[in-house]
């Protein structure tokens, strides 16, 4: 028996090691499975012992089941038989067509307390104009948030034309203004939206800005437009940071029966959730997909380099199409601040103006494009759930002047 003692130690020895490491290497797997691919040296891998995973929604129908408490890899709302308990009915709304949405929208624009065109003609339409109401000119311009260049440019095109024509008459005072004005707004911009599919791959769509000026409510109405153009949509919910932000968008994409990727774990890892997002996108096969981020500090050096890290980690999978930048035209002259920043972390390629109605000035549109070379391409003129247009040059000038 005493020769048997080592041996039979030896083997239960070796069971306690190997039942110690089966947990390692399962965890290890689990992790992993999260997020597939090539990760950055600083990319942290999510901890399998919070329970967190990443989410990949049924595309929503007429009928859906409630989201379930799971996250173990299922995919929530999964389709469930029309007897089963407690479903929940939710109607897919069909968005309104994107042609003419400038034309309704216009007039609230209209309707608001620009000071622009209504302040220029009544100054250029009075019986005298001398230095005085160029100052007056200069000072309307500079309030209505244009920036200094723009204002020196247009002042002095104005001067050069009242002193040929000789002109006080409203209508070709009003003409003379509306053609100044739309040279500097540059109707030559490309104001396309790139969201056309590259082969296997579909275009992406990452949307930006601070938090307050609407980026999530901005991606559910730019998914209701691309709806609408018959494009086929994913969103991916990479605000992982503000509480409720990835229901929020959720909630959009069940509106028009669009699909959300998003994570189940308060704080994860945005770039986790973005690359999730885009992977999804190619194998549904979708035409776009569309990234909300989270709100980022323009004075915060390392947010505005983990929101770099985010488009790095996408384009591993695909090449980022759009970066949208989401300003508040209220806050005018910061706005082009915040513009500045996000410029240089993340190559904006188009900017998406909210609140333009009511207080807004819409002398930013020209101070951003002039500052940046970066033109406006979407503005938001109001609540409603399509309540969100393409930018026109001559339609904004002409919402302006009226």
């Amino acid at each position: 028996m005493n020769d048997f003692l080592p041996i039979i130690l030896s083997i239960v020895a070796a069971l306690v090691v190997v039942g110690g490491l089966v947990p390692v290497l399962m965890k290890a797997r689990k992790s992993g499975a999260k997020y597939p691919g090539t990760r950055d040296a600083n990319d942290p891998l999510q901890s399998p012992a919070a329970g967190g995973g990443t989410l990949v929604e049924d595309r929503p129908g007429e009928v859906t089941a409630p989201p379930a408490p799971t996250f173990d890899g299922t995919v929530e709302g999964a389709d469930v038989p029309d007897d089963a308990a407690g479903l929940e009915t939710i109607a897919v709304e069909t968005p309104a067509p994107v042609e003419g949405r400038l034309n309704r929208l216009r007039a609230r624009l209209v309707k608001s307390n620009n000071i622009l065109g209504k302040g220029l003609l009544a100054l250029l339409s009075g019986d005298k104009i001398d230095e005085n109401v160029w100052d007056e000119v200069e000072e309307t311009l500079l309030l209505a948030d244009l920036g200094t260049e723009p204002t020196v440019q247009l002042v002095e095109a104005l001067r050069e034309r009242v002193k040929v024509l000789g002109t006080r008459d409203p209508e070709h005072v009003k003409t003379m203004l509306r053609e100044e004005l739309i040279k500097l707004v540059d109707p030559t911009m490309d104001r396309s939206l790139n969201v056309q599919r590259k082969g296997d791959r579909p275009a992406v769509v990452l949307v930006v800005g601070v938090n307050g000026v609407g980026k999530t409510t901005t991606v559910g109405k730019l998914a209701r437009v691309l709806v609408a153009e018959d494009k086929d949509v994913l969103l991916g919910a990479a605000d992982t940071f503000r509480a409720a932000a990835a229901e929020q968008l959720a909630t959009w994409g069940q509106r028009v029966g669009v699909p959300t990727v998003k994570s189940d774990l308060d704080g994860a890892d945005p770039a986790s959730v973005a690359y999730e997002a885009v992977k999804a996108g190619i194998d549904q096969e979708v035409d776009v997909v569309m990234v909300d981020t989270a709100g980022r500090l323009q004075n915060k050096t390392g947010l505005m380099d983990e929101l770099g890290k985010v488009k790095r980690v996408i384009e591993k999978l695909a090449e980022v199409d759009e970066v949208l930048l989401v300003l508040d035209a209220t806050t005018g002259q910061n706005g082009l601040n915040q513009a500045r920043v996000f410029a240089e972390v993340v190559n904006i390629s188009g900017i998406v103006l909210t609140k333009l109605d009511g207080t807004a000035k819409g002398g930013i549109v020209v101070a951003i494009q002039k500052s940046l070379g970066v033109p406006v391409k979407l503005i938001g003129l109001g609540e409603g759930p399509d309540d969100l247009a393409p930018f026109e040059a001559e339609g904004f000038v002409d919402a302006l002047l009226n």
